[in-house]
């Protein structure tokens, strides 16, 4: 048997789309005698009721309530931070990793993605300047 000679993408492509077109479109194949349908519903073959679609919805899940967006006041980023003691910076550092696993950018929704970018701007301010204040009443 002699060895194939190299084909291109192309010709590979074209000879698969022809061979595709030769098997019958199945999608005009399939029929449905909807009045056969609306018999057997009419008939109460097929029952549908309230219970059973509640049951269905019940079994999804809650929907998940719209929440408020996150807020963009410092101070009240600050409280989230918990900010009001202070700390060392080890602390510091801990509660910014803290606050970036909960509301960096990368892990909210998109539609939030311009406000934790904000947040994280905000919260990391408030962090430096609670540091800048420990260093300050260090040197008085």
């Amino acid at each position: 048997m002699a060895p194939r000679a190299p084909r291109d993408f192309s010709s590979m492509l074209d000879e698969l789309l022809s061979e595709r077109s030769d098997e019958p479109d199945r999608a005009h194949l399939i029929s449905i005698d909807y009045l056969s349908v609306v018999e057997e519903l009419h008939s109460g073959r097929i029952a549908f009721s309230d219970d059973a679609l509640d049951a269905a919805y019940a079994s999804m899940g809650e929907p998940e309530q719209a929440r408020p967006e996150p807020s963009l006041d410092p101070e009240e980023i600050a409280r989230e931070l918990g900010l009001a003691g202070g700390g060392k910076p080890k602390e510091l550092d801990r509660l910014r990793r803290e606050f970036a696993l909960r509301n960096h950018p990368d892990r909210v929704p998109e539609h939030l993605r311009a406000r934790a970018v904000v947040r994280m701007q905000v919260a990391n301010m408030l962090i430096d300047e609670a540091k800048r204040r420990r260093v300050r009443r260090r040197k008085a």
